[in-house]
């Protein structure tokens, strides 16, 4: 078998590391620069010609990091490189889904568009799959989604207490419900009224019979962090005890963090998806795992 090579463009060094580990891998080698008006400049050092290749990228944060990658990917191509898979362990613009308003961009399309062009495969955790149900309606390259759900219910059965899930908007309910089917944990779903970014009002929980237990909400992107400490104060007039927070991907724009300090949340939980100090549950085994079977699967 010809070896892979793998390129790491800003993905954690320990994801890169493990990534070696797979049978046939070996590391390639680039050189990234940005000059001083801001273009990018990308050269590949090691040799592709005739290998496959993965490029792990991390693109929490994409617009100053996208031409780069696609300058990347298709250098790679130009190159020869036999194959070329995308490993994202944080797939960005899902949430613009469709035109909400007059003129808007659907910007998930357009990026799935971009990427499809330049890449074979792509990998991913735990997408914003709303409106669409597969990323294959989007996107025309081959795609490969890891769950986080089994890692995330198995930190909650270790960790929490009697815990209760709370899904703190329809849109979450995917994870909750999943989630929740891993160790038969009760649950729920909240609603949600959006007046803006940052101006969310969420529906009172259904919790009389739950006052002892430990409301663990559970969503796949935790940004502003409003949406969840709504639904936490709503909790909390209930008589519930301190909430855990949990996010498959910690994106937290500006000022969220300093929001889920609240005397009110007891912890703050996430995936290593985005680099944070909240990452308590490392998926890096099940995106390895997934590249060993997407470069098995090229190989036959």
């Amino acid at each position: 078998m010809t070896s892979v090579i793998v390129y790491n463009f800003l993905a954690p060094d320990a994801l890169f590391q493990d990534c070696l580990e797979v049978s046939g891998c070996s590391p390639g080698e680039l050189v990234l620069h940005q000059f001083p008006d801001g273009e990018s400049y990308v050269r590949v050092m090691t040799e592709c010609k005739g290998h496959a290749v993965v490029v792990l990228a991390d693109l929490y944060q994409p617009d100053t990091k996208l031409l780069p990658l696609l300058f990347l990917l298709s250098t790679l191509k130009e190159l020869g490189a036999s194959k070329v898979g995308l490993v994202l362990p944080y797939l960005p613009y899902m949430r613009q889904d469709d035109r909400f308003k007059s003129g808007e961009a659907i910007t998930s399309k357009t990026f799935a568009k971009l990427l499809s062009q330049y890449a074979d495969w792509l990998i991913t955790v735990d997408p914003h799959l709303h409106r669409y149900h597969s990323l294959d309606e989007i996107y025309s390259l081959e795609t490969n989604v890891v769950s986080s759900a089994e890692s995330l219910a198995e930190w909650i059965d270790q960790q929490v207490e009697k815990p209760l899930l709370i899904g703190p908007d329809s849109e979450s309910e995917q994870w909750v419900s999943s989630v929740a089917t891993a160790f038969q944990l009760p649950w729920q779903v909240l609603s949600k009224e959006r007046f803006g970014d940052r101006d969310v009002q969420v529906s009172a929980p259904e919790v009389a019979d739950y006052t002892d237990f430990t409301p663990v909400l559970v969503d796949d992107i935790i940004s502003t962090g409003h949406t969840m400490l709504s639904a936490i104060q709503q909790l909390t007039d209930q008589g519930m005890r301190k909430a855990v927070c949990m996010g498959v991907h910690g994106v937290f724009a500006p000022g969220a963090e300093a929001l889920l300090q609240s005397d009110l949340v007891a912890q703050v939980v996430t995936c290593n998806t985005v680099i944070h100090e909240t990452n308590h549950i490392d998926i890096y085994p099940l995106l390895v795992n997934a590249i060993a079977l997407q470069l098995s699967k090229d190989n036959d």
